[in-house]
C-alpha cells in the first residue's frame, strides 16, 4: 500500500510538493451536504440532526427540540454502530519515517527476522516505501517504512511508545541483536508487576520495540503502543468509532500508569493497539516520525460517518485516490493520532498489481 501514505516532506524543502498534495486532496472532497442527509443516504431510515452541546448537556435531542421524535437520533447512531460491528476490519500496516532505508531494512531482516515484502520508489514525489513483516500483506500486519529523499532524521517525540514483537525466546533474540550491533535498552526479565518476560531494543532510528516472550503465533508483529491523555475517552472512541474491542485493561498504581488493549481479535492471534495513560499527563509531543495506522473496511463512506458521529475529525474525505481508484478516508482520534481506512476490495486489488 505504498500509495496510501502521501509523502509528508519536512520543512521548506518540500513546500511545493506539500502544496500540490493539498490541491489533489481537495479535489476528492464530496459535495457539502448536511450530516443528516449523509446518514440517511448511507444507513437509511430517519436520522435527526445532532443536538447542540447546550441541549445535549440537558439530555435533549435535536429532534425533540424541534418537535420531532426524540428517538430519531438514537436510532441513527444505533444503526451506525451495528454496521461497525459487522464491518470486516483488521489492522493492515503501521506507517513511519526513517532516515536510512537500507540500514533499517538490514536491521529488521537480520535482527528481527522480518522479510522485505516489497519496495517502491516514487521519484516524482521524492520518497521510497518498503514493506516488511512476518507474512503476506493480505493476511498479516506489517510495517511500512517511508524514506523522504534527503531527510536523515526525525523527531519521534514522547507520545509514540513502541512496537511489540512476539518471540519464543527473548534472551536468545536479545543475544542475536547484540551480536549484530543493535541497541538493547532493557535486558530480558519479567514485566513490572507481572510474569511475562520482555526486553526492549531500539532500531537505527530510535524506534523502540518490545520483545514479548510467547509461544508460536500467527501474528508476531503484535502491538503498537500509543500514549493518550484520557484513557476512558480513547477507549470509548475506539470502541464506537473504530469497532474495536477492549480486550483487557490493567492499572499499575505503583508505577502510575494504566494500559488498555484494543483490537479486532485475541492478542495472541492479532495485532492490537496498546493505549497507555500516565497518571496526570494530558498532552504529549508527537514529533514528525510516526505517521499512522491503516485499517481495512468494507465501506470508507460509512466509516467516515461513524467517525464523525463519535467526535473524530475527518482529515481526508472518503473517495478514490487519484489515478488508482483505491478508496480511502483518513481521520484523527481525540488525541490527534491519525488512522487511514482502506477499502477491502481495493486493497487486495493493489496487492495483485
Amino acid at each position: 500500500m505504498a500509495r496510501l501514505l502521501l509523502p509528508l516532506p519536512i520543512a521548506a524543502a518540500a513546500s511545493a510538493s506539500a502544496s500540490s498534495l493539498h490541491l489533489a486532496a481537495s479535489r476528492l472532497c464530496l459535495p457539502v451536504v448536511s450530516s443528516v442527509a449523509r446518514r440517511q443516504a448511507l444507513f437509511g431510515g430517519r436520522v435527526a440532526a445532532r443536538a447542540p452541546a447546550r441541549l445535549a448537556r440537558r439530555g435533549v435531542s435535536a429532534g425533540a427540540e424541534a418537535g420531532g421524535s426524540a428517538a430519531a437520533q438514537v436510532i441513527g447512531q444505533e444503526e451506525a454502530m451495528e454496521w461497525v460491528k459487522k464491518d470486516r476490519r483488521r489492522m493492515l500496516h503501521v506507517v513511519y519515517r526513517v532516515g536510512d532505508l537500507d540500514k533499517t531494512i538490514k536491521f529488521y531482516t537480520e535482527c528481527l527476522g522480518m522479510k522485505l515484502l516489497r519496495k517502491r520508489d516514487i521519484p516524482e514525489e521524492r520518497y521510497t516505501n518498503a514493506f516488511l513483516g512476518y507474512g503476506p500483506e493480505g493476511s498479516h500486519f506489517v510495517v511500512e517504512l517511508t524514506y523522504n529523499y534527503g531527510v536523515e532524521s526525525y523527531d519521534i517525540g514522547n507520545a509514540f511508545g513502541h512496537f511489540g514483537i512476539a518471540v519464543e525466546d527473548v534472551a536468545k533474540t536479545v543475544d542475536l541483536i547484540k551480536a549484530k550491533g543493535g541497541t538493547v535498552t532493557r535486558e530480558p526479565g519479567p514485566v513490572k508487576g507481572g510474569k511475562s518476560v520482555i526486553a526492549f531494543i531500539e532500531d537505527p532510528d530510535g524506534y523502540k520495540f518490545e520483545l514479548i516472550e510467547r509461544g508460536p503465533t500467527p501474528e508476531p508483529l503484535c502491538q503498537v503502543m500509543l500514549r493518550v491523555g484520557d484513557l476512558d475517552r480513547a477507549i470509548n472512541f475506539y470502541e464506537k468509532a473504530f469497532g474495536m474491542e477492549l480486550l483487557r485493561k490493567r492499572d499499575n498504581p505503583q508505577y502510575k500508569y494504566t494500559i488498555a488493549m484494543m483490537g479486532y481479535g485475541p492478542e495472541d492471534k492479532n495485532a492490537v493497539l496498546e493505549l497507555t495513560y500516565n497518571y496526570g499527563v494530558k498532552e504529549y509531543e508527537k514529533g514528525n516520525a510516526y505517521a499512522q495506522i491503516a485499517i481495512s473496511t468494507d465501506d470508507v463512506y460509512k466509516t467516515a460517518e461513524v467517525v464523525r458521529l463519535n467526535g473524530g475529525q475527518i482529515t481526508r474525505e472518503p473517495g478514490p485516490l487519484p489515478g488508482i481508484n483505491t478508496k480511502i478516508t483518513a481521520c484523527t482520534d481525540p488525541d490527534g493520532w491519525k488512522t487511514v481506512f482502506v477499502d477491502n476490495v481495493d486493497f487486495l486489488k493493489e496487492l495483485e498489481e
